[in-house]
Protein backbone atom coordinates (compact mmCIF):
# COMPACT_ATOMS: atom_id res chain seq x y z
CA UNK A 1 0.00 0.00 0.00
CA UNK A 2 1.28 3.41 -1.10
CA UNK A 3 -0.06 6.43 0.37
CA UNK A 4 0.04 9.77 -1.75
CA UNK A 5 -0.36 13.55 -1.19
CA UNK A 6 -1.20 16.12 -3.14
CA UNK A 7 -1.81 20.01 -1.62
CA UNK A 8 -4.01 21.98 -4.13
CA UNK A 9 -3.39 25.18 -4.42
CA UNK A 10 -6.08 26.04 -2.95
CA UNK A 11 -5.19 24.75 0.51
CA UNK A 12 -6.85 21.55 0.69
CA UNK A 13 -5.16 18.58 1.03
CA UNK A 14 -5.33 15.33 -0.40
CA UNK A 15 -4.47 12.25 0.93
CA UNK A 16 -5.11 8.15 -0.61
CA UNK A 17 -3.75 4.86 -0.19
CA UNK A 18 -4.90 2.58 -2.26
CA UNK A 19 -5.22 -0.86 -1.36
CA UNK A 20 -4.37 -3.52 -3.85
CA UNK A 21 -7.45 -6.26 -4.21
CA UNK A 22 -9.65 -4.14 -2.02
CA UNK A 23 -13.08 -4.83 -2.78
CA UNK A 24 -14.57 -1.63 -1.61
CA UNK A 25 -13.66 2.28 -1.68
CA UNK A 26 -14.17 4.47 0.93
CA UNK A 27 -13.71 8.17 1.03
CA UNK A 28 -13.72 11.09 3.59
CA UNK A 29 -13.59 14.60 4.16
CA UNK A 30 -12.00 15.87 7.27
CA UNK A 31 -13.12 19.41 8.68
CA UNK A 32 -10.44 20.68 11.03
CA UNK A 33 -13.17 22.34 13.48
CA UNK A 34 -14.72 21.01 16.04
CA UNK A 35 -16.98 21.05 19.45
CA UNK A 36 -14.27 23.04 21.22
CA UNK A 37 -13.81 25.50 17.87
CA UNK A 38 -17.32 27.07 18.89
CA UNK A 39 -18.51 30.28 21.68
CA UNK A 40 -20.91 29.43 24.07
CA UNK A 41 -23.65 29.76 22.15
CA UNK A 42 -22.50 28.58 18.92
CA UNK A 43 -22.39 24.98 20.92
CA UNK A 44 -23.43 22.22 19.21
CA UNK A 45 -22.86 23.79 15.53
CA UNK A 46 -20.36 21.56 14.39
CA UNK A 47 -22.97 19.11 15.23
CA UNK A 48 -26.19 20.68 13.81
CA UNK A 49 -23.88 21.03 10.16
CA UNK A 50 -23.31 17.31 10.65
CA UNK A 51 -27.13 16.58 10.71
CA UNK A 52 -28.19 19.03 7.91
CA UNK A 53 -24.76 18.04 5.58
CA UNK A 54 -27.38 14.82 4.69
CA UNK A 55 -30.60 16.91 4.06
CA UNK A 56 -29.83 17.71 0.65
CA UNK A 57 -27.70 19.30 -1.48
CA UNK A 58 -28.23 22.15 -4.25
CA UNK A 59 -28.66 19.49 -7.07
CA UNK A 60 -30.09 16.32 -4.77
CA UNK A 61 -32.87 16.57 -2.07
CA UNK A 62 -31.93 14.12 0.92
CA UNK A 63 -33.67 11.61 0.03
CA UNK A 64 -31.94 11.35 -3.23
CA UNK A 65 -29.16 11.42 -1.99
CA UNK A 66 -30.48 8.45 0.69
CA UNK A 67 -31.29 6.73 -3.02
CA UNK A 68 -28.32 6.85 -5.00
CA UNK A 69 -25.95 5.61 -2.05
CA UNK A 70 -28.35 2.97 -1.23
CA UNK A 71 -28.75 1.98 -4.61
CA UNK A 72 -25.07 1.10 -5.06
CA UNK A 73 -24.92 -1.21 -1.37
CA UNK A 74 -23.16 2.04 0.09
CA UNK A 75 -23.37 3.73 3.34
CA UNK A 76 -23.25 7.74 3.93
CA UNK A 77 -21.93 8.60 7.54
CA UNK A 78 -20.59 11.42 10.07
CA UNK A 79 -19.14 12.17 12.87
CA UNK A 80 -18.37 15.30 15.79
CA UNK A 81 -15.88 15.64 17.75
CA UNK A 82 -14.17 18.16 19.64
CA UNK A 83 -11.56 18.90 17.36
CA UNK A 84 -12.55 17.85 14.12
CA UNK A 85 -15.66 16.90 12.48
CA UNK A 86 -15.69 13.99 9.19
CA UNK A 87 -18.01 12.87 6.62
CA UNK A 88 -17.59 9.90 4.87
CA UNK A 89 -18.71 7.28 2.19
CA UNK A 90 -18.10 3.61 1.65
CA UNK A 91 -19.19 1.87 -1.49
CA UNK A 92 -18.49 -1.48 -3.51
CA UNK A 93 -15.00 -0.87 -5.87
CA UNK A 94 -17.06 -0.53 -8.80
CA UNK A 95 -19.39 2.52 -7.40
CA UNK A 96 -16.00 4.09 -6.36
CA UNK A 97 -16.66 7.03 -8.66
CA UNK A 98 -20.74 7.45 -7.09
CA UNK A 99 -19.25 7.31 -3.25
CA UNK A 100 -16.47 10.29 -4.30
CA UNK A 101 -18.77 12.64 -6.10
CA UNK A 102 -21.88 11.74 -3.73
CA UNK A 103 -19.83 13.00 -0.86
CA UNK A 104 -18.21 15.84 -2.49
CA UNK A 105 -21.75 17.11 -3.19
CA UNK A 106 -22.88 16.81 0.38
CA UNK A 107 -19.88 18.42 2.14
CA UNK A 108 -19.47 21.17 -0.82
CA UNK A 109 -22.71 22.29 -1.68
CA UNK A 110 -25.52 22.30 0.78
CA UNK A 111 -28.80 23.71 0.09
CA UNK A 112 -29.60 24.58 3.80
CA UNK A 113 -33.29 24.56 3.45
CA UNK A 114 -35.15 26.55 6.11
CA UNK A 115 -37.71 23.90 6.49
CA UNK A 116 -34.79 21.07 6.47
CA UNK A 117 -33.25 23.03 9.17
CA UNK A 118 -36.59 22.94 11.47
CA UNK A 119 -37.05 19.50 10.90
CA UNK A 120 -33.15 18.45 11.94
CA UNK A 121 -33.50 20.72 14.98
CA UNK A 122 -36.03 18.65 16.01
CA UNK A 123 -33.66 15.44 15.28
CA UNK A 124 -31.55 16.67 17.43
CA UNK A 125 -33.42 17.92 20.28
CA UNK A 126 -34.74 14.12 20.23
CA UNK A 127 -31.16 13.11 20.48
CA UNK A 128 -29.98 15.45 23.33
CA UNK A 129 -33.28 13.88 25.01
CA UNK A 130 -32.18 10.37 24.48
CA UNK A 131 -28.34 11.58 25.00
CA UNK A 132 -29.80 12.67 28.91
CA UNK A 133 -31.93 9.11 29.44
CA UNK A 134 -29.09 6.92 28.36
CA UNK A 135 -26.62 6.99 31.70
CA UNK A 136 -24.15 5.37 30.15
CA UNK A 137 -23.52 8.04 28.00
CA UNK A 138 -24.16 10.84 29.86
CA UNK A 139 -22.17 9.74 33.25
CA UNK A 140 -19.22 9.53 30.14
CA UNK A 141 -19.60 13.36 29.75
CA UNK A 142 -19.80 14.39 33.25
CA UNK A 143 -16.66 12.49 33.75
CA UNK A 144 -15.48 14.90 31.24
CA UNK A 145 -17.45 17.84 32.67
CA UNK A 146 -16.05 16.98 36.11
CA UNK A 147 -12.57 16.93 34.83
CA UNK A 148 -12.58 20.53 32.66
CA UNK A 149 -15.34 22.22 34.03
CA UNK A 150 -15.93 24.99 31.80
CA UNK A 151 -13.60 24.43 29.46
CA UNK A 152 -14.84 23.42 25.30
CA UNK A 153 -13.15 19.77 26.26
CA UNK A 154 -15.86 19.43 29.04
CA UNK A 155 -18.67 20.50 27.01
CA UNK A 156 -21.10 17.94 25.12
CA UNK A 157 -20.54 17.77 21.47
CA UNK A 158 -24.38 18.09 20.50
CA UNK A 159 -24.49 20.81 22.12
CA UNK A 160 -27.50 22.13 25.12
CA UNK A 161 -31.64 22.13 24.68
CA UNK A 162 -30.98 26.21 24.69
CA UNK A 163 -28.77 26.39 21.99
CA UNK A 164 -30.47 24.21 19.63
CA UNK A 165 -33.40 25.76 19.77
CA UNK A 166 -32.12 29.22 19.53
CA UNK A 167 -29.81 28.56 16.78
CA UNK A 168 -30.76 30.47 13.44
CA UNK A 169 -30.49 29.18 9.82
CA UNK A 170 -27.95 32.32 8.73
CA UNK A 171 -26.16 31.35 12.07
CA UNK A 172 -25.56 27.52 10.86
CA UNK A 173 -24.89 28.98 7.11
CA UNK A 174 -22.14 31.30 8.49
CA UNK A 175 -20.39 28.81 10.65
CA UNK A 176 -20.18 26.49 7.29
CA UNK A 177 -19.00 29.64 5.66
CA UNK A 178 -16.46 30.43 7.86
CA UNK A 179 -14.98 26.95 8.46
CA UNK A 180 -15.66 24.79 5.75
CA UNK A 181 -13.38 26.48 2.92
CA UNK A 182 -10.37 24.32 1.04
CA UNK A 183 -7.96 25.02 3.98
CA UNK A 184 -9.64 23.67 6.41
CA UNK A 185 -10.57 20.54 4.38
CA UNK A 186 -8.85 16.92 4.64
CA UNK A 187 -10.01 15.06 1.50
CA UNK A 188 -8.64 11.41 2.16
CA UNK A 189 -9.47 7.85 0.69
CA UNK A 190 -8.38 4.22 0.38
CA UNK A 191 -9.46 1.09 -0.93
CA UNK A 192 -10.12 0.53 -4.93
CA UNK A 193 -9.75 4.14 -5.56
CA UNK A 194 -7.30 6.17 -7.57
CA UNK A 195 -5.52 9.48 -6.44
CA UNK A 196 -6.02 11.13 -9.46
CA UNK A 197 -9.39 10.75 -9.82
CA UNK A 198 -9.61 12.04 -5.85
CA UNK A 199 -6.98 15.28 -7.04
CA UNK A 200 -9.47 15.95 -9.58
CA UNK A 201 -12.77 15.91 -7.38
CA UNK A 202 -10.70 17.96 -4.76
CA UNK A 203 -10.07 20.56 -7.14
CA UNK A 204 -13.71 21.05 -8.25
CA UNK A 205 -13.88 22.06 -4.64
CA UNK A 206 -15.14 25.40 -4.63
CA UNK A 207 -13.08 28.19 -3.36
CA UNK A 208 -14.26 30.25 -0.23
CA UNK A 209 -12.50 32.84 1.96
CA UNK A 210 -11.37 31.52 5.18
CA UNK A 211 -12.92 32.68 8.32
CA UNK A 212 -11.01 33.84 11.68
CA UNK A 213 -11.21 31.02 13.95
CA UNK A 214 -10.86 31.94 17.81
CA UNK A 215 -7.46 30.70 19.32
CA UNK A 216 -8.22 27.47 20.96
CA UNK A 217 -8.24 28.20 24.92
CA UNK A 218 -5.71 25.88 26.18
CA UNK A 219 -5.98 23.54 28.92
CA UNK A 220 -3.84 24.30 32.24
CA UNK A 221 -5.61 22.26 35.49
CA UNK A 222 -2.99 19.64 36.07
CA UNK A 223 -6.01 18.17 38.38
CA UNK A 224 -9.93 17.31 38.20
CA UNK A 225 -11.95 20.48 38.91
CA UNK A 226 -14.72 18.39 40.37
CA UNK A 227 -13.43 15.00 42.01
CA UNK A 228 -17.16 13.89 42.44
CA UNK A 229 -20.08 14.53 40.33
CA UNK A 230 -23.54 13.12 40.68
CA UNK A 231 -26.08 13.18 38.19
CA UNK A 232 -29.71 11.35 40.32
CA UNK A 233 -31.73 9.82 37.43
CA UNK A 234 -34.66 7.19 38.39
CA UNK A 235 -32.76 4.18 36.39
CA UNK A 236 -32.41 0.59 36.54
CA UNK A 237 -28.80 0.80 37.05
CA UNK A 238 -26.19 2.35 38.19
CA UNK A 239 -23.51 3.74 35.88
CA UNK A 240 -20.16 4.66 37.25
CA UNK A 241 -16.87 6.24 35.89
CA UNK A 242 -13.82 7.29 36.92
CA UNK A 243 -11.35 9.66 35.23
CA UNK A 244 -7.65 10.76 34.86
CA UNK A 245 -6.15 13.86 32.96
CA UNK A 246 -4.67 12.16 30.30
CA UNK A 247 -2.15 12.57 27.34
CA UNK A 248 -1.90 14.88 24.30
CA UNK A 249 -2.15 13.22 20.75
CA UNK A 250 1.60 13.82 20.47
CA UNK A 251 2.94 13.08 23.71
CA UNK A 252 5.85 10.56 23.46
CA UNK A 253 4.27 8.11 26.28
CA UNK A 254 1.02 7.65 23.89
CA UNK A 255 2.29 4.27 23.10
CA UNK A 256 3.01 3.51 26.54
CA UNK A 257 -0.44 4.77 27.61
CA UNK A 258 -2.19 2.32 25.13
CA UNK A 259 -0.52 -0.73 26.38
CA UNK A 260 -0.76 0.40 29.90
CA UNK A 261 -4.83 1.18 29.53
CA UNK A 262 -5.38 -2.01 27.47
CA UNK A 263 -3.77 -4.20 30.83
CA UNK A 264 -6.19 -1.93 33.37
CA UNK A 265 -9.67 -2.18 30.98
CA UNK A 266 -9.16 -2.09 27.29
CA UNK A 267 -9.92 -6.03 26.69
CA UNK A 268 -11.39 -9.09 27.91
CA UNK A 269 -7.77 -9.94 29.47
CA UNK A 270 -7.59 -6.70 31.42
CA UNK A 271 -7.93 -6.08 35.12
CA UNK A 272 -10.92 -4.56 34.94
CA UNK A 273 -13.15 -7.01 33.08
CA UNK A 274 -11.54 -10.21 34.94
CA UNK A 275 -11.88 -8.60 38.59
CA UNK A 276 -15.30 -7.46 37.90
CA UNK A 277 -17.53 -9.13 35.56
CA UNK A 278 -15.32 -12.43 35.30
CA UNK A 279 -14.82 -12.96 38.86
CA UNK A 280 -17.46 -11.36 40.93
CA UNK A 281 -20.08 -10.81 38.33
CA UNK A 282 -20.83 -7.38 39.50
CA UNK A 283 -21.48 -5.77 35.78
CA UNK A 284 -22.18 -6.23 32.08
CA UNK A 285 -20.18 -3.87 30.99
CA UNK A 286 -17.02 -2.55 32.20
CA UNK A 287 -14.18 -1.27 30.39
CA UNK A 288 -11.61 1.74 30.42
CA UNK A 289 -10.50 3.68 27.35
CA UNK A 290 -8.37 6.69 26.52
CA UNK A 291 -9.05 10.11 24.54
CA UNK A 292 -6.52 12.31 23.29
CA UNK A 293 -6.25 16.06 22.30
CA UNK A 294 -3.90 18.33 21.07
CA UNK A 295 -3.21 19.69 24.02
CA UNK A 296 -4.70 17.45 26.39
CA UNK A 297 -6.36 13.90 27.29
CA UNK A 298 -8.46 11.73 29.38
CA UNK A 299 -8.69 7.99 30.49
CA UNK A 300 -11.80 6.90 31.84
CA UNK A 301 -13.22 3.56 33.55
CA UNK A 302 -16.44 2.88 33.25
CA UNK A 303 -18.88 0.28 34.66
CA UNK A 304 -23.40 -0.31 35.02
CA UNK A 305 -23.95 -2.19 37.68
CA UNK A 306 -26.77 -2.64 40.30
CA UNK A 307 -27.27 0.88 42.54
CA UNK A 308 -26.71 -1.65 45.67
CA UNK A 309 -23.35 -2.67 43.90
CA UNK A 310 -22.42 0.46 43.33
CA UNK A 311 -20.40 1.50 46.12
CA UNK A 312 -18.07 -1.88 45.69
CA UNK A 313 -17.46 -1.39 41.84
CA UNK A 314 -16.61 2.11 42.26
CA UNK A 315 -14.43 0.89 44.78
CA UNK A 316 -12.79 -1.82 42.27
CA UNK A 317 -12.53 0.74 39.46
CA UNK A 318 -10.37 3.27 41.77
CA UNK A 319 -8.16 0.10 42.93
CA UNK A 320 -7.67 -1.40 39.74
CA UNK A 321 -5.60 1.41 38.80
CA UNK A 322 -3.86 2.07 42.25
CA UNK A 323 -2.98 -1.43 41.47
CA UNK A 324 -0.82 -0.49 38.63
CA UNK A 325 0.92 2.26 40.76
CA UNK A 326 1.80 0.23 43.45
CA UNK A 327 2.72 -2.89 42.02
CA UNK A 328 2.99 -2.38 38.29
CA UNK A 329 2.23 -4.77 35.61
CA UNK A 330 3.29 -8.07 35.21
CA UNK A 331 5.56 -9.47 32.16
CA UNK A 332 2.31 -11.47 30.88
CA UNK A 333 -0.10 -8.90 30.98
CA UNK A 334 2.77 -6.75 28.63
CA UNK A 335 2.96 -9.23 26.26
CA UNK A 336 -0.65 -9.61 25.76
CA UNK A 337 -1.32 -5.90 26.02
CA UNK A 338 1.02 -5.34 23.23
CA UNK A 339 0.14 -8.49 21.51
CA UNK A 340 -3.66 -7.37 20.98
CA UNK A 341 -2.62 -3.85 20.56
CA UNK A 342 -0.62 -4.46 17.42
CA UNK A 343 -2.63 -7.47 16.09
CA UNK A 344 -5.82 -5.28 16.40
CA UNK A 345 -4.02 -2.35 14.45
CA UNK A 346 -3.25 -4.59 11.37
CA UNK A 347 -6.45 -6.50 10.88
CA UNK A 348 -7.61 -2.86 10.80
CA UNK A 349 -5.43 -2.46 7.45
CA UNK A 350 -7.13 -4.78 5.55
CA UNK A 351 -11.02 -2.72 5.74
CA UNK A 352 -10.81 0.27 3.33
CA UNK A 353 -12.93 2.54 5.82
CA UNK A 354 -10.16 1.84 8.96
CA UNK A 355 -7.28 3.29 6.66
CA UNK A 356 -9.45 5.97 5.26
CA UNK A 357 -10.16 7.49 9.13
CA UNK A 358 -6.68 6.69 9.95
CA UNK A 359 -5.24 8.75 7.08
CA UNK A 360 -8.16 11.76 8.56
CA UNK A 361 -7.25 11.55 11.52
CA UNK A 362 -3.42 11.30 11.17
CA UNK A 363 -3.60 14.44 8.69
CA UNK A 364 -6.19 16.62 10.80
CA UNK A 365 -4.61 16.34 14.30
CA UNK A 366 -1.04 16.04 13.10
CA UNK A 367 -0.23 17.44 9.30
CA UNK A 368 1.19 14.12 7.95
CA UNK A 369 0.47 10.16 7.87
CA UNK A 370 2.74 8.24 10.45
CA UNK A 371 3.93 5.28 8.83
CA UNK A 372 2.38 1.74 9.79
CA UNK A 373 6.39 0.34 10.56
CA UNK A 374 6.67 3.63 12.43
CA UNK A 375 3.86 2.86 14.63
CA UNK A 376 4.54 -0.67 14.64
CA UNK A 377 7.94 0.25 16.22
CA UNK A 378 7.08 2.10 18.71
CA UNK A 379 4.27 -0.10 19.63
CA UNK A 380 7.07 -2.91 20.47
CA UNK A 381 9.51 -0.76 21.84
CA UNK A 382 7.12 -0.06 24.85
CA UNK A 383 8.66 -2.12 28.13
CA UNK A 384 7.48 -3.11 30.91
CA UNK A 385 9.18 0.15 32.84
CA UNK A 386 7.50 2.17 30.37
CA UNK A 387 4.28 1.17 31.29
CA UNK A 388 5.07 1.54 34.82
CA UNK A 389 6.39 5.00 34.50
CA UNK A 390 3.17 6.09 32.87
CA UNK A 391 0.64 4.12 34.97
CA UNK A 392 2.67 6.43 38.02
CA UNK A 393 2.07 9.95 36.03
CA UNK A 394 -1.26 9.15 34.98
CA UNK A 395 -2.85 6.86 38.19
CA UNK A 396 -0.89 8.55 40.87
CA UNK A 397 -3.18 11.66 40.78
CA UNK A 398 -6.49 11.49 42.26
CA UNK A 399 -9.44 10.77 39.94
CA UNK A 400 -12.10 12.44 38.96
CA UNK A 401 -15.52 9.79 40.14
CA UNK A 402 -18.53 10.33 38.70
CA UNK A 403 -22.05 8.37 39.02
CA UNK A 404 -25.61 8.80 37.15
CA UNK A 405 -28.71 6.73 38.21
CA UNK A 406 -30.13 6.22 41.46
CA UNK A 407 -27.05 7.20 43.50
CA UNK A 408 -26.09 9.04 46.81
CA UNK A 409 -22.89 10.55 47.47
CA UNK A 410 -22.08 8.13 49.67
CA UNK A 411 -21.70 5.44 46.32
CA UNK A 412 -19.20 7.68 44.76
CA UNK A 413 -16.96 7.41 48.26
CA UNK A 414 -17.74 11.35 49.47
Amino acid sequence: MTIQRTDLSSGLTVVTEAMPGARSASFGCWVRVGARDETDDQAGSSHFLEHLLFKGTESRTGREVSEAIEAVGGELNAHTAHEHTAFYARVPAPAASVGLELLCDVVTSPAFDADDVESERQVILEELHLAEDEGDDRVLSLAHEALWGDHPLGREVLGTLATIDAMERDAIFGFFERHYHPANLVLVAAGAVDHAAVVAAGERFPARVAGVRPARTGLTAAAPVEHTALLRRPLEQAHLAVAWAGLAADDQDRYALAVCNQILGGGLASRLFQEIREERGLAYSVYSSVASFSDAGSVVAYAGTGTERAAEVRSLLVEGAAGLVAGGATEREWEVARGYLEGSFLLGLEDSGSVMARLGNHVCARGTVTPVDEQLDKLRAVTLDDVDRVAHRIFAAAPAVCGVGPLTTHDLGD
